[in-house]
């Protein structure tokens, strides 16, 4: 029987992935992502040995590189295992419109989130400064969030950026920027595979949806009290394209810490003396605050632009599903797509209902975070009975950054769709079997199933 492999690497909090599809004459290989949360113990070592295993399991050759989107997590080992990748030939490289810089629109986003995470940064510095336990929590947690990003301070060659880079300069590849819909796309060499683009949606409202609906939570909780600081964003906007910082006011309409000394009133009212006794007069970093909300923002705005796939197993039907860390905007664009593919004897639509009906193998989005994975209009539509989930997270590392991974909610509802189906690098096989399978379910599910210290493969049949 002719089967893909699907191998999860356990190297941490963090994506990447190796289809092997059978193909005549040799595998063919697509890579999707390759990265750890900055700060994970050992990162660079784990980065090389996952990249010496795919180096040694694709003799070096990628049929197709795919990059859904620029976080750490995803693109860290492309610069810290970029010696072992040295000699890696690529012939396709897949990319999300977003980051064609020759598209308008792209150029559009990539220039807005530049500009707020210059002055997150310095939002975060100016925090650090004013002192106090808020500005250091609020500080802390905005560091956290950053780390998706690679962290403040990254030293040069060892940014997202960078990371982005090197795929985009693989010698001889063919660099291809996805948008969702048009015709299904083909994986080099292999005849019995289509691959769908499902987004980043080509609308600029969708991509900065990335929270649900107040009224009509769309995901496995209630709707996120929500918004940037609109003084913030105003700062961030005024801010020039060379500027380190962002301020919420004009500086005509300030006043130094020498005039206002020489000026009663503020030496009544305003308080020039400890800052822990007297910060509560001051207001002047007030407005840093909002840096935690826009963080989040910057941080949920990337996640969707994520190039999201849906790879269908022609002979059977199957479908591996992709998303990247696509949130709620990315999800919704869906379900307007239609593609129309050839059949046997004539043409036939395809809609986005359809690929989710069909998904058996689902790498759920974003570590399992609460907008990752969409309800009615997601996982709700997956009733395959073959269902199964691979969950890229590492718990104690998410405990540990005071991140709900995976969410609840929706991890309990995961359980219930595949019946305990459920991968995750950490854990490994579930430890028995689960009550809703059957001895032979079970049995099948061992048999496509096989845990290894440096990864988890599963396989699907085609």
């Amino acid at each position: 029987m002719r089967r893909v492999r699907i191998r999860m690497y356990r190297q941490g909090l963090g994506d990447c992935f190796l289809l092997t599809f059978p193909s005549s004459g040799t595998d063919r290989h697509v890579l999707i992502d390759c990265g750890v949360l900055k700060g994970t113990e050992d990162a660079s070592a784990a980065m090389r040995a996952v990249a010496t295993d795919i180096m040694g399991t694709t003799k070096g050759m990628l049929d197709v590189l795919v990059v859904t989107h620029e976080h750490w997590d995803h693109v860290s080992g492309f610069v810290q295992a970029s010696d072992v990748f040295k000699d890696l030939k690529v012939t396709e490289v897949w990319l999300a419109w977003t980051e064609d810089v020759a598209d308008d629109l792209a150029r559009e986003l990539s220039s807005r989130r530049k500009k707020a995470q210059a002055a997150v940064s310095e939002a975060t510095r100016r925090l650090a400064l004013a002192g106090g336990e808020a500005g250091r929590r609020i500080g802390n947690r905005v560091n956290a969030l950053l780390e998706f990003a690679g962290g403040l301070g990254a030293a040069p060659g060892r940014t997202t950026a960078d990371g982005m880079s090197w795929t985009k300069q693989r010698p001889g590849a063919d660099i291809r920027y996805f948008r969702p819909g048009g015709l299904p796309h083909t994986i080099p060499g292999v005849e019995d595979v289509r691959a769908y683009v499902l987004g980043p949606p080509y609308d600029r409202k969708l991509i900065k949806k990335s929270n649900p609906s107040k009224r009509a939570s769309e995901v496995y909780e209630l709707a996120l009290a929500g918004g940037v600081d609109a003084g913030f964003m105003a700062a961030v906007e005024a801010q020039s394209a060379d500027s380190a910082s962002a301020e919420p006011f004009d500086s005509w309409f300030g006043m130094g810490d020498e005039e206002a000394r020489d000026t009663e009133f503020f030496r009544k009212h305003y308080g020039f003396g400890d800052q822990d006794a007297d910060g509560w007069r001051r207001i002047e970093d007030e407005w840093l605050g909002a840096a935690g909300r826009l963080a989040l923002q910057l941080d949920s705005d990337t996640n969707n632009t994520s190039l999201a796939l849906a790879f269908e197993l022609i002979p059977s039907g199957r479908v591996l599903l992709f998303p990247g860390d696509a949130q709620v905007g990315n999800w919704l664009s869906w379900e307007a797509l239609t593609w129309t593919v050839a059949g046997d004897h004539d043409t036939r639509t395809v809609t986005s209902r359809d690929l989710l009906e069909r998904t058996v193998l689902y790498k759920v989005g974003h570590h399992g975070s609460h907008n990752a994975t969409l309800r009615e209009k997601g996982l709700e539509l997956m009733t395959s009975p073959e269902l199964a989930a691979m969950v890229p997270v590492d718990r104690q590392t998410a405990k540990k950054m005071q991140w709900n991974m995976p969410f609840p909610s929706l991890f309990r509802r995961l359980s219930e769709k595949t019946r305990g189906r459920i991968l995750e690098p950490e854990a490994g096989l579930p430890p028995e079997k689960p009550a809703q399978l059957s001895d032979h379910e079970w049995s099948q599910f061992l048999s496509n199933t096989d845990p290894q210290d440096g990864w988890i493969d599963y396989w699907v049949a085609l």
